[in-house]
């Protein structure tokens, strides 16, 4: 992300992450001087799925399952790089990967590669490494020079020699130290080699496999024409009186034409420019890239400053610098700009729009405009659970409170707090039982069976004062406006079942508002289509629900407060710079 940043990208490169061993969720990450959410899925189907415009992926999977993760990945179309950080991976399943690849049209960087930098653009990995590395090699933009490197870690010394005898690096990858990488040198070379913005090319090969010769031949017959620096490391192996194996694990020559010393001549030979030694790789950079800047073929550009990029807490306290994570942070409500912003939605247009107090919770509450008949839903909700009258258990707190010179606020949370299982908790209960029996396809009758076997009360179910026979009009009002409006209502045809069953019984075990309310919003959430399946079990089991008897009694409550005395009441504001803003992407 900080890279990012500091090539004055307008979003992240990152869209998702994908991590199997966690639920859907959302990481919180740096940007600048503020921080960002960047999605993360538990499976790879519902990041492609969501992120269609997604279309390199980067493997940290370990060795024992990248190869696995890898496959998965070339199902996907969409995919068109796949950068595998691993080492380790046995060469045969390296080898079916390169062949699958190479079928599905997709290119493969690694295995066991640092990554790779498009300077300004983009990097995989380490690429680079720290910050302050990536500033000194002016990675921030590009230059004019490409290369392409074995190792990860010779790579970052590249950045370094290039950006201190160059304009810069253009691009440059590490294309693993595997013996068998899944793109090769020429792949890259000849992508360089066509992109007119590239002026010259810079190969680091090292000991051991042929892919240099390649090379070779290409400058031999004409077909990179561009000017190449070259050097492959290694060259100390002859001094040694026995086969070496470097680091990589195809670093090892198995025959002369393998040695660094016998690439390096045929580079010489092919009209590459070839130094004597890598202490002297950097002079030849300079001196071939001087020629081309002399001769007008590189024009170097104006240097701009890159943004400046705060260091990581526990970094800025070693040096006695520091960045202080927010406190908390917010999807809901912006009002730093010109204008109050609802879930990234100007508070002009909704009130332009006449979204009203249906559709306000709309945003508040869900992030995304519901349809015309789901904010009337909630209004009517709020109406009808706003008051029941002052001998109520939360309206009585409310006045006994109020009565004992409490403010507005201590009074109203005073009724508020005896709202629970017992109080207008039912709706919550009611929504999570009705809709639990359905899903396992029980019949109304051995449902409520079921529930006299538990000797467990059935939420929303029952009445002190209204039955069948002295019906509850709110009941009736809202299941009116329900049939005819809602697309469908399966789990109130349920719990309506389950009522004549009830009913049945005693004349008051009717469905109550609670209960209706409750099987009501649990086929809204399921039936809109606004709403996933996950989505919509979250939201139950947040108390959402309950949010809505909660909100319309709040309405009551302060009724009966006013109705005792008024006063006036101060507002605690939260400082602005202890909040983090983060919009959601449908709506910034």
């Amino acid at each position: 992300m900080d890279f990012d940043f500091v090539c004055s990208r307008a979003t992240p490169s990152v869209a998702a992450m994908v991590y199997p061993f966690t639920g859907d969720h959302k990481q919180k990450f740096y940007w600048g001087h503020t921080e960002v959410l960047v999605p993360v899925y538990k499976n790879m189907a519902d990041a492609m799925k969501k992120h269609p415009d997604a279309d390199v992926l980067i493997n940290f999977a370990s060795l024992r399952s990248a190869y696995d993760s890898t496959l998965e990945t070339l199902q996907y179309p969409q995919i068109r790089t796949i950068a595998i950080i691993a080492e380790g991976i046995p060469e045969n399943m390296t080898r079916i990967l390169i062949k699958r690849a190479q079928k599905a049209g997709v290119m493969i960087i690694g295995p066991a590669t640092v990554g790779g930098v498009k300077p300004g653009c983009f990097k995989i990995g380490n690429t680079g490494g720290m910050m302050d590395n990536i500033l000194h090699s002016k990675l921030y933009r590009p230059g004019s020079v490409a290369y392409v490197s074995r190792s990860g870690g010779m790579s970052n010394e590249l950045n370094n020699i290039i950006s201190l005898h160059t304009d810069g690096v253009y691009e440059g990858v590490a294309i693993g130290g595997d013996r068998y990488p899944g793109t090769t040198f020429m792949d890259h070379l000849m992508r360089y080699h066509d992109n007119p913005e590239v002026k010259m090319l810079v190969l680091l090969g090292e000991v051991g496999g042929v892919e240099e010769y390649e090379v070779c031949e290409a400058l031999q017959s004409g077909r990179i024409k561009k000017p190449i620096i070259a050097w492959c490391i290694g060259t100390c192996a002859g001094m040694f009186s026995s086969e070496v194996q470097f680091g990589h694990a195809g670093a090892c020559a198995n025959a002369e034409s393998e040695t660094a010393v016998a690439k390096n001549k045929a580079f010489a030979a092919a009209g590459g420019h070839v130094p004597s030694s890598f202490d002297e790789l950097g002079n030849v950079i300079q001196k071939v890239y001087v020629e081309l800047r002399d001769a007008g073929v590189i024009v170097p550009r104006e240097e701009v400053p890159p943004p400046t990029v705060p260091m990581d807490f526990s970094w800025a306290r070693e040096l006695g610098l520091i960045r202080k994570p927010a406190s908390f942070m917010t999807t809901i409500s912006d009002e730093r700009g010109q204008e109050l912003l609802y879930a990234g939605m100007p508070i002009s247009a909704v009130l332009e729009q006449g979204l009203g107090i249906g559709g306000t919770l709309s945003l508040l509450w869900f992030q995304r405009r519901l349809p015309t008949y789901a904010t009337k839903f909630l209004e009517m909700c709020l109406m009808v659970t706003a008051d029941h009258g002052p001998a109520v258990s939360g309206a009585h707190n409310t006045i006994v409170c109020t009565r004992a010179g409490k403010d507005l606020v201590s009074s109203l949370v005073s009724g508020l707090l005896t709202i629970g299982d017992r109080f207008g908790g039912a709706l919550d209960g009611a929504a999570k039982q009705f809709s639990e029996a359905f899903d396992r396809n029980l019949q109304p009758h051995e449902f409520v069976n079921e529930m006299r076997k538990k000797g467990e009360l059935i939420m929303g179910i029952g009445h002190r004062v209204k039955s069948l026979n002295n019906p509850d009009k709110r009941v009736e009002i809202i299941k009116k406006f329900v049939k005819e409006e809602f697309p469908t209502t399966p789990l109130l045809d349920y719990a309506l079942k389950v009522e004549k069953i009830t009913t049945s019984k005693k004349p008051n075990l009717i469905l109550n508002v609670d209960g209706v309310i409750g099987v009501v919003f649990v086929d809204l959430l399921r039936n809109s289509g606004a709403f996933t399946r996950e989505e919509a079990e979250e939201y139950v089991n947040i108390g959402t629900i309950n949010g809505l008897f909660v909100l319309g009694r709040s309405i009551g409550f302060i009724g009966h407060y006013l109705d005792q005395k008024r006063l006036k009441q101060g507002l605690y504001r939260h400082p602005w710079d202890d909040i983090s803003y983060v919009m959601p992407e449908h709506y910034t």
